[in-house]
C-alpha cells in the first residue's frame, strides 16, 4: 500500500509559507534588501484564491458531468462531437482575450474571472467524463439491464461509479490549471494570490513576484497531491 504521507508535504510547506512574516522576509534579498509589504496578509490571499478556484470548479462540474452524461446516451454521436468542440474552443483562446472580452459585459471583479476559470476548466472535466462514460464495458451496462434497473438506476449505479476515476483525473487537471489561472484575475480587481505578482510587477519588486508565484505553486501541488490520494481511493 502506498504511503499517504508524501501527499501532505506541500500542504505542510504552504502553511509554513504563510507563517505572518516569514516568506517576505526570506524574499527580501530580492526586493532591494526590504522587506515587502502587502496590506492583506497572504494567508487572507491565499484563502481568497481557493475558494475563488473551489467555486468557479463547482460550477464546472455542475455544467461539465449533467453535458458529459447527455451527450454520450445512445444515438447522440453528433452531440458529443459539438459539445467537445465548443467546450475546447475556451483552451483555445488566450485567457487575458477571455478576461478582457468578459470585462464589458460583466464589469471588473471575480464575474469575468470566473468566466475564464469556467471556460478554461471544462475542457478536460467534460473530456475525461466523455471517456469515462464511454468505457464501461456494454456486457456490464446489458446485465445492469437485464436486472431490470431503468436508464437511470444504470447511470447513477453502475456508468457513473465506473467512470468515477478518469472523472476524477480531469477535476485535478482542472483544478491545477486553474489555481494559476486565477493569479491573472487579481488585474481585473478578483485579489487573491495573484495580487502579490501584480504588484510586484508594477513596483518592478522580484520579491513580491517571487511571493505570489511560489505560493500558488504550492497551493496548486498540494491540490493536485489530495485530489490525487481521492482519486486513488475511488
Amino acid at each position: 500500500m502506498r504511503s499517504i504521507w508524501p501527499v501532505f508535504i506541500w500542504p505542510a510547506l504552504l502553511l509554513i509559507c504563510l507563517i505572518p512574516g516569514l516568506l517576505n522576509r526570506a524574499v527580501s534579498s530580492l526586493s532591494a534588501g526590504q522587506v515587502p509589504v502587502l496590506d492583506t496578509p497572504l494567508w487572507k490571499l491565499t484563502l481568497w484564491h481557493l475558494g475563488l478556484v473551489l467555486s468557479a470548479e463547482a460550477v464546472v462540474l455542475l455544467i461539465g458531468v449533467p453535458l458529459a452524461v447527455a451527450v454520450t446516451r445512445p444515438g447522440r454521436a453528433s452531440l458529443m462531437r459539438l459539445a467537445e468542440a465548443l467546450t475546447g474552443l475556451g483552451q483555445t483562446v488566450p485567457t487575458l482575450a477571455i478576461l478582457a472580452l468578459a470585462v464589458p459585459a460583466l464589469g471588473f471583479g471575480i464575474k469575468p474571472t470566473l468566466l475564464g476559470l469556467l471556460l478554461y476548466g471544462l475542457v478536460p472535466v467534460v473530456s475525461n467524463a466523455i471517456a469515462g462514460l464511454l468505457a464501461v464495458d456494454k456486457p456490464t451496462l446489458d446485465a445492469a439491464r437485464g436486472m431490470g434497473m431503468t436508464d437511470s438506476q444504470r447511470l447513477m449505479r453502475v456508468e457513473l461509479p465506473l467512470s468515477l476515476p478518469i472523472l476524477l483525473a480531469g477535476v485535478r487537471t482542472s483544478t491545477v490549471y486553474n489555481v494559476g489561472t486565477a493569479t491573472i484575475g487579481a488585474a481585473l480587481g478578483a485579489s487573491g494570490l495573484g495580487t502579490p505578482i501584480i504588484e510586484g510587477l508594477s513596483q518592478q519588486n522580484t520579491g513580491l513576484v517571487v511571493i505570489g508565484a511560489l505560493l500558488a505553486a504550492l497551493l496548486a501541488l498540494s491540490l493536485d497531491g489530495l485530489l490525487g490520494l481521492v482519486a486513488a481511493e475511488a
